[in-house]
């Protein structure tokens, strides 16, 4: 029979419904290994070929003809608005087959979820942090509400892979099966996986099952991209016929305008992203809320002045959930000619239907973004389209070196290069201390049991997939702290039980979460909710949110609250974050990319010209040669041309024998740059020693680290003994084997 054939009849009506003509080679192929093993699976596949039906369409077939007897299917996804978006395809799927499908989490209607805990059949679709809730506060129904589950589904894994929040996850399915005695098939659903073998390994952890992974060619490359660079010259709109550059697009204020005032001013970058988006359905992609914030703001500044209408719309976890919701609903409407402004909560596999153009504000950070990003446009037939817009300030004449080359864009080139020439996307990375999830986990095997054994919880917790490099040394000494810090209390009978501390964390609905949650205060409008900020400003005080404009009118301290009215305007927004880490693979191509001719094809006229001037720089000061240059008297600019964790580690080191080496005044950009002041030596022979160091000693991370660091990142990590914090900057955060065989290589220093 054919994969088609051994679908039940309401799928083949569902394809024959919408015009199908052919089944994807994914849906084929997920269907063969869904039908004919008992194997978990991990479909690696492009954005909008298919992979939620291949996943799905076998697993609804078995449902159809035998019905579990609990939530058969969980699907597990990062985002709530995924959920929201897959739920509604799947329901309307499920519909006529009388399969139920719920959806599971903090904005779903407690109505909605009292059906499900009702009547646990077919397909929940839930959060990592409401199944975390759910193995707490329903610990003795777990057997009921999962006592037949058969599949989990996790969707875009390439985000959760090695990850606390992914961890989370496997933490979850072990404690599942360790409660109710089933282990579900797992299918792991990702467009952008760079490691496939150690994708596969983490997605079967602790399940007992082989993961398969299903041969599908890969697409041929068929893009529409375009790169435009523009230097930030402000100018009034008031002042018509200012020409500034072949993509300057003269704002001339209307009468409505002349009437005001006040004038505004724009630069050419924001008017070029404003009449790129102009009558298409967009998402305008920024690598941070605050980005988003402004350009939004002044895309809508734009339209007032030019008295065009306000299509745009803004999308980011700080928002409301109603804001976010309108947003989507909106560009789900292909009659609405809408621009959401957005950052990673775009990213990932919502089905927002015909998007016209992406266009992305700077330089994604790695290729995985990229490809998401640029996916999110093309479906139904049409290629993708990305426009990246890149602005800078015009250099003086006396701008030191470093801050003469444009990071941004040579980082873009790289990321999409290494596409094109080799397929390449990250590996993902794999913590190997992962404490402050181990944290977390303990409290909530805690609390869910009630009281246990210390012998019977290390025993629990530490066969844990995401836990088993963790020595029991390790462990012993974060039990003792929880202890002595009331996390955790030893009761006569010598069993741990959730301490006073601990109940006060656990009994906190953010409990849940193992990502950062700095969402204190709600900010309202009369009765509309419009987002959260970390810190309330005075009364009479503005801030932006949402894209626009607000002056606090009260504050409710105690309930956490900010009541404001809206204002006009824009303002800068600042949250403090962490972009992500940049791999090596993208440092050297951007050093290869100075260093070729090659005039990328989908480099516009300021792109293009922006290079020719950085690759003039490159080679008239020595940069395409070497990687440690003068900036003029004692002053030494070093490019190791190394990602986010080796050039973490070597800065580290140079610091550290800065007093051998006569360094001094060290400062660094990103991982682009270091600078130094270096008196009586040169460079070069700087570099040689440092070479002769490290190849005869090599470099030990311990002694990079204070013996009082305590470095912080994840959210638990206040509550981890410092000892430990110290062990897992080391392991998870540091890296010297690339240093050491450049270092070997004589490539450390030059070329």
């Amino acid at each position: 029979m054919s994969v088609f054939d051994r679908y039940s009849p309401f799928i083949r009506e569902f394809i024959y419904s919408r015009g199908w003509e052919s089944l994807s080679p994914v849906q084929v192929a997920a269907a063969e290994i869904l039908f004919d093993t008992d194997q978990n699976l991990l479909l690696p596949s492009q954005t909008a070929s298919g992979k939620t039906e291949a996943a799905f369409f076998p697993i609804l077939s078995e449902f159809y003809e035998d019905l579990p007897q609990s939530f058969g299917a969980l699907y597990i996804a990062p985002l709530k608005s995924l959920i929201n978006d897959q739920f509604g395809r799947i329901s309307e799927l499920c519909e006529e087959a009388g399969i139920p499908v719920y959806h599971w989490h903090g904005d779903v209607a407690a109505s909605h979820k009292q059906r499900a805990l009702r009547e646990p059949r077919g397909i929940l679709q839930i959060t990592p942090e409401s199944l975390e809730a759910m193995l707490i506060r329903r610990s003795s129904d777990l057997i009921r509400l999962f006592g037949d589950l058969r599949y989990v589904v996790i969707d875009e894994i390439h985000t959760l892979t090695g990850s606390d929040r992914g961890n989370q996850i496997l933490c979850q399915l072990s404690r599942l099966r360790e409660k109710t005695g089933v282990s579900p098939r797992r299918i792991g659903l990702s467009a952008t996986i760079g490691d496939m073998r150690r994708a596969a390994q983490w997605l079967g952890g602790g399940s007992g099952r082989e993961t398969a992974i299903p041969s599908v060619p890969p697409a041929k490359i068929r893009w529409r991209l375009g790169m435009e660079h523009f230097y930030i010259v402000e100018k009034d709109v008031g002042e018509t016929g200012a020409a500034a550059g072949a993509n300057d697009v003269a704002l001339v204020p209307t009468p409505k305008d002349n009437k005001r005032e006040e004038t505004i001013s724009l630069d050419h970058g924001y008017e070029y992203i404003y009449d790129a988006t102009k009558g298409k359905k967009c998402i305008v992609f920024s690598n941070s809320r605050e980005e988003t914030e402004y350009i939004c703001a002044t895309l809508r500044e734009i339209a007032e002045y030019r008295g065009e209408p306000d299509v745009f719309l803004i999308h980011h976890g700080f928002l409301s959930a109603s804001i976010r919701e309108e947003a989507e609903l909106k560009m789900k409407d292909d009659d609405i000619r809408a621009v959401a402004c957005a950052t990673v909560t775009m990213e990932l596999g919502i089905d927002i239907g015909r998007l016209e153009r992406i266009i992305q504000q700077g330089s994604p950070n790695s290729v995985s973004s990229f490809l998401q990003r640029l996916g999110r446009s093309g479906r139904r037939g049409d290629p993708p389209e990305m426009l990246m817009v890149f602005r800078e300030e015009n250099p003086l004449p006396n701008t030191p070196l470093p801050q003469l080359m444009p990071w941004e864009l040579l980082k873009a080139i790289a990321i999409v290069q290494l596409y094109i020439e080799e397929r390449f996307i990250e590996p993902p990375a794999i913590k190997k201390c992962p404490f402050s999830l181990l944290f977390q986990q303990t409290l909530s095997v805690v609390a869910s049991s009630g009281a246990i054994k210390t012998k019977e919880l290390a025993e629990k917790i530490l066969s844990l997939p995401p836990f088993s490099r963790v020595e029991k040394e390790d462990y012993r000494t974060l039990l003792f702290s929880m202890i002595s810090n009331d996390w955790l209390e030893l009761t006569d009978e010598k069993e741990l039980i959730v301490g006073l501390r601990g109940e006060r964390l656990v009994n906190s609905f953010k409990f849940f979460a193992v990502f950062k949650d700095d969402e204190d205060f709600t900010v309202r409008c009369e009765s509309d909710e419009i987002g959260v900020i970390t810190a309330p400003p005075p009364v009479g005080d503005r801030f932006a949110l949402a894209g626009r404009v607000w002056e606090v009118e009260e504050l409710d301290i105690p309930r956490r609250l900010i009541y404001v009215k809206p204002v006009r305007g824009k303002m800068e927004v600042s949250w403090p974050g962490d972009y992500g880490e940049v791999h090596t693979r993208i440092l050297e191509r951007m050093r290869q990319v100075l260093r070729e001719d090659t005039e990328y094809p989908y480099l516009r006229e300021g792109a293009l010209e922006r290079l020719r001037v950085a690759r003039a720089v490159a080679r008239n000061t020595g940069l395409t040669e070497s990687c440690i240059l003068p900036l003029g008297g004692y002053t030494w600019a070093l490019f190791p041309w190394l990602g986010t964790r080796s050039f973490r580690t070597l800065r580290r080191y140079l610091v550290r024998r800065a007093g051998s080496f006569k360094l001094t005044g060290m400062d660094f950009e990103q991982c682009y740059y270091m600078t130094f002041k270096l008196e009586g030596g040169r460079g070069d022979a700087l570099m040689r020693m440092i070479s002769q160091k490290i190849t005869s000693e090599g470099i030990d991370l311990d002694a990079l680290i204070g013996p009082t660091e305590a470095p912080v990142f994840d959210k638990y990590d206040e509550f981890i003994p410092s000892e430990l914090l110290r062990k897992a900057y080391r392991e998870d955060k540091l890296r010297a084997d690339e240093i050491i065989t450049r270092a070997k290589n004589g490539a450390l220093g030059g070329t």
